[in-house]
């Protein structure tokens, strides 16, 4: 064999094709079925949005369908719904409910991280979380849009003429603030306008809600007042409670639910500006905090005098427990969540209670000291472990550094915002592991 010839001779190329990048579309149906089936069930859900074709091998596989019936098999799903015959869901539903008892088991058992952010240069008092943003603000005039996966602030909104911020709320548009006893809109764009003072203003407004296109506002003459965001002017006045409206909430279904000084909860019809039913607490200690689960058509309240109370809208009050020794400012709970409900109050303790029994499951407190070198940075963060309390622990006997008094507080998945009338907005993450 002539060596020569043999070097000379060039080595055939490479077809353009197999140079081609991989694309999404390369890899055969039974390639993809076996790398999704090794995947939970988020990312599974995931891959489904990716593209058409991932779409459709996925639902045509049903793959989600059998992880979903595996882990029911197995209890993952929570005993309280279990029976023998796996019912037959939507994929959606699927993931819905795995979400939902995610979620569940990380407040009650999961370790807390708890991430500190410097949001305000004065105390900031309330917040909102909506669609990953958290809105802050009550203290320093300017109300703050913070990405709850960065921690940025991707908007700032200042309160106009220097009129207190009493309330806010906002939607994937605008933001909604009861300013003095004014509505006030902004826009995502920074723009700010006022109803006239003919249409806007009122006697003194305690608490606002918002669901578009009306905004509620709670006065301090027991009036709930309605107002169209469209028409600038106020649509209805409902006569609810003979004391001051301290709270209010929004069902989805037209209801108004409003709290007063003297203690009872009100349900009107948005619809008719009527009074449907009134729930009473037998506390005169006044109700602080509402919130309605449309899931369990249950309604919470938080007293005072510390205590937590459920009504359940087609049987009557359910439960009523002594939650702590001093106010309930807030509770909430996760949407589509009818399991846990996150409460906190004057002692700067974060309490999870059973939606349905009230029985009070954990018992959070802050564990750790913040450094001192950025607390003046607006947007820095830092981050501290949070402890679960034990059944015997007097709450007196923990430093208050750790238990600042909560004013406010909003329900992520698997996180919890809390508000102390400080610099500092506080995320405390659960996590299973």
């Amino acid at each position: 064999m002539d060596l020569s010839l043999a070097g000379d001779k060039k080595r055939p190329r490479r077809s353009s094709r197999a140079r081609a990048p991989t694309t999404v579309g390369s890899f055969q149906q039974d390639i993809l079925c076996i790398i999704f089936s090794f995947l939970d069930c988020f990312d599974l859900a995931s891959c489904s949005v990716v593209c058409k074709s991932w779409s459709a091998i996925i639902n045509k596989s049903k793959l989600l369908q059998l992880l979903y019936r595996k882990q029911w098999q197995t209890g993952l799903l929570g005993s309280s719904n279990w029976s023998k015959e796996c019912p037959e869901k939507s994929w959606k539903d699927y993931l819905e409910e795995m979400a939902v008892e995610r979620h569940r088991l990380a407040l009650q058992e999961g370790r807390i991280r708890v991430d500190h952010l410097r949001g305000h240069s004065v105390g900031g008092e309330q917040c909102r979380t909506k669609m990953g943003l958290l809105l802050t603000g009550v203290g320093d005039k300017v109300m703050r849009l913070w990405s709850l996966e960065s921690y940025k602030c991707v908007g700032e909104y200042p309160i106009p003429d220097r009129v207190r911020l009493v309330d806010f709320d906002f939607d994937e548009s605008k933001i909604v603030g009861l300013v003095g006893t004014r509505i006030c809109i902004w826009r995502q764009n920074g723009i700010s306008r006022i109803f006239p003072s003919h249409e806007g203003t009122f006697s003194k407004g305690l608490c606002m809600r918002y669901c578009d296109p009306e905004a509620v506002v709670g006065c301090e003459d027991g009036t709930v007042r309605v107002f169209d965001m469209y028409s600038r002017k106020c649509s209805q006045i409902i006569r609810a409670h003979e004391g001051p409206v301290k709270c209010l909430c929004l069902s989805d279904d037209q209801l108004i639910l409003s709290g007063s000084s003297l203690g009872d909860v009100a349900l009107s019809a948005l619809s008719s500006g009527e009074r449907v039913v009134k729930l009473r607490s037998q506390d005169s200690s006044g109700i602080k905090t509402l919130c309605f689960n449309p899931c369990s058509h249950q309604v919470f309240a938080g007293t005072a005098t510390g205590y937590g109370l459920c009504w359940d809208l087609r049987m009557g009050l359910l439960w009523k427990t002594r939650v702590s020794q001093n106010s309930v400012y807030s509770m909430q709970h996760q949407r589509n969540d009818a399991s846990t409900l996150a409460v906190g109050g004057i002692d700067g303790v974060l309490r999870l209670l059973n939606q349905n029994t009230g029985e009070v499951i954990s018992r959070c407190i802050l564990d750790g000291y913040l450094s001192p070198s950025s607390q003046n940075t607006l947007g820095a963060t830092q981050r501290t472990r949070g402890r679960r309390l034990s059944e015997d622990t007097a709450i007196d006997s923990i430093l208050r550094s750790c238990r600042p008094p909560i004013t406010c507080l909003a329900v992520g998945m698997k996180k919890v915002i809390t508000t102390h009338n400080s610099k500092y907005i506080r995320i405390w993450k659960f996590d299973r592991g």
